[in-house]
């Protein structure tokens, strides 16, 4: 997320060609929003012209049934000026919120496809401010970014047009000072893009510090180092504070800028029209008719500067989904079948066969074991051998090297065969009973898990005694160290059980169990072998090598240079 800048990211292109890609609500905005736009000008030119014959026609004392009529026609046109501007803003609205919410079901799916190994290197804390508060950040992106630069794009040569035709001396006036409003335009936005680009990735660092901080938060007490943890986020909260400030500054500048410019061309068009008035080269209804619309046409462009600082943050946010988004669409292919063969576990004969685990720019010493439907194999070794990085290979959350085979046929995705209980508990909000469930291969959810088989597993795990009704917070808050390793021991048990899975895979399950715990779930994870169950097994006790079939050592990691 923090590598080297997109393509398009660098191009400065107004809209990123990838919204249009990955957004397909974005496509009919775009044409809604162009149509609005002709609205609108012809409006504004309706308005200015209106206006006008009002004006001169009080001045030449235009009879009052006539003067009604215009002044009739005028107050159509301003209010035909308010439903347009507030359909624009309803529109803009709803297409927000149909594209941040295709935005974000792409990103996550683009993350299941990518994969835990590709996650894992990731700050998931970044992500999730990217997703939520980053995203929300479109509402000002299509809400007045966007409506702006498509009504320039469209109202812009119109109403450069309209004023030639009536007066090509204004016309060409305004066609030479517009460039200058583009060009400042482009150099405020260079600097804008830095500047927030900048605040941005603060806000993100600082999520992730506050993430981690709280995640750690026991240990940093116990260490008396939670007062350091406090000053850290502090200073990354001043941080980002004084940065935000910038972008105030950079945002008011431009602004001041942009408006300072628009004020001096129309004061170069009225000057012109007012000598020219002077001289009786220049009627007043025509002159007062392209005074009226010289504002209008620096307003569309000099409103796109404005909004485009409001507009920044979302585009930042938008720059991180699309990488992750360009990330997935270049992954290979997982197989996503959704057909009866597909929908079945799979099983069969695990065999590893000079496995080496990717760590870094490292590979570890090669591993090799078979684990059979009906055995417990264990994986021992010091710690730091690379057990664990074995774990990850098998349910992909590793770069691997070397055959793994299941059933004689390539490794399948690990939702098709695997049970997984990993040293830390990773449970969820919710009830004991939903988190057992969470794997259980429920067609409609967990809901639909069945009581008794939720028993049935915590018994199994050694955790009769935990009421699946208990309510868990975040991160499974409520339950001490060794209840929550034996509910995510559980939750394993119960999707294999459910016939979710034919690999029942544990890492270090008993590392905060009492002995007699321990006897219950070593107990349970031979029944479960001898009911056919494949068990692997990574755990230092030396009880677990009385319920092993076979015992693979792992000796000390040898990482070699890839």
């Amino acid at each position: 997320m923090d590598g080297p800048e997109a393509p398009a990211r660098r191009s400065g292109r107004p809209v990123d060609p990838r919204l249009l890609r990955y957004a397909r609500g974005s496509r009919a905005f775009f044409v809604a929003l162009a149509a609005i736009g002709a609205a609108q000008t012809l409006v504004v030119v309706a308005f200015s012209w209106l206006l006008t014959r009002a004006v001169v026609g009080a001045i030449e004392r235009m009879p009052p049934a006539d003067l009604a009529g215009v002044l009739a026609a005028l107050g159509a046109t301003v209010a035909a000026r308010a439903g347009l501007l507030w359909l624009r803003e309803s529109l803009s609205a709803r297409a927000a919120a149909r594209v941040r919410g295709e935005l974000r079901a792409g990103l996550i799916a683009a993350l299941g496809r990518l994969g835990p190994g590709w996650l894992e290197t990731r700050n998931t804390a970044q992500l999730a401010v990217t997703a939520g508060r980053g995203l929300d950040a479109l509402d000002a992106y299509f809400g007045r970014y966007l409506p702006q630069l498509v009504l320039t794009a469209v109202a812009t040569p119109i109403l450069i047009a309209v004023i030639w035709w009536n007066d090509w001396v204004s016309g060409l006036t305004v066609l030479l000072t517009m460039p200058l409003i583009p060009l400042f335009m482009v150099l405020i936005g260079l600097a804008t893009r830095t500047v927030q680009r900048q605040q941005w990735q603060t806000l993100r660092q600082l999520a992730a510090r506050f993430a981690d901080t709280v995640r750690g938060l026991s240990t940093l007490t116990v260490f008396g180092r939670q007062h350091r943890a406090a000053g850290s986020i502090a200073t990354m909260t001043e941080r980002y504070r004084v940065e935000t400030m910038r972008v105030l500054r950079v945002s008011f500048l431009s602004g001041f800028a942009l408006e300072f410019l628009a004020s001096i061309s129309v004061a170069i068009v009225a000057v012109s029209i007012g000598f020219r008035l002077i001289d009786g080269d220049l009627g007043l209804a025509v002159g007062l008719f392209v005074l009226l619309l010289a504002p209008e046409a620096y307003l569309p462009l000099r409103q796109v500067g404005v909004q485009f600082h409001a507009a920044a943050e979302g585009v930042a946010a938008t720059d991180d989904v699309f990488e992750v988004l360009d990330a997935a669409a270049t992954a290979p292919e997982s197989d996503t079948r959704t057909d009866a063969a597909a929908a079945r576990p799979a099983g069969g004969l695990l065999r590893a066969r000079d496995v080496r685990v990717r760590r870094g720019d490292s590979l570890l010493a090669p591993v090799s074991f078979d684990a059979a439907p009906g055995t417990v194999t264990l994986l021992a070794g010091p710690s730091g051998a690379g057990k664990s990085s074995v774990f990850a290979a098998l349910r992909g959350a590793a770069s691997v090297e070397g055959e793994l085979t299941l059933g004689g046929e390539p490794l399948p995705p690990a939702a098709r065969w695997l049970a997984w209980a990993g040293q830390a508990p990773g449970l969820i909000t919710g009830t004991v009973a939903e988190n057992v469930a969470l794997g259980g291969g429920q067609a409609e959810g967990d809901a639909d898990a069945d009581p008794a088989a939720v028993r049935r597993a915590l018994a199994a795990a050694g955790a009769a005694g935990i009421d699946p009704a208990t309510s868990l917070g975040v991160l499974g808050s409520g339950l001490s160290g060794g209840q929550a390793q034996r509910v995510a021991v559980a939750r394993a048990i119960h999707r294999h059980l459910s016939g979710a899975a034919s690999v029942l895979a544990l890492d270090e399950p008993s590392a905060a169990l009492d002995a007699e715990t321990e006897a219950v779930l070593w107990t349970s994870l031979r029944d479960l072998a001898d009911g056919g169950a494949t068990v692997l097994l990574i755990s230092h006790r030396e009880s677990a090598r009385a319920i092993a079939d076979a015992i693979v050592e792992i000796a000390p990691a040898r990482e070699v240079t890839a």
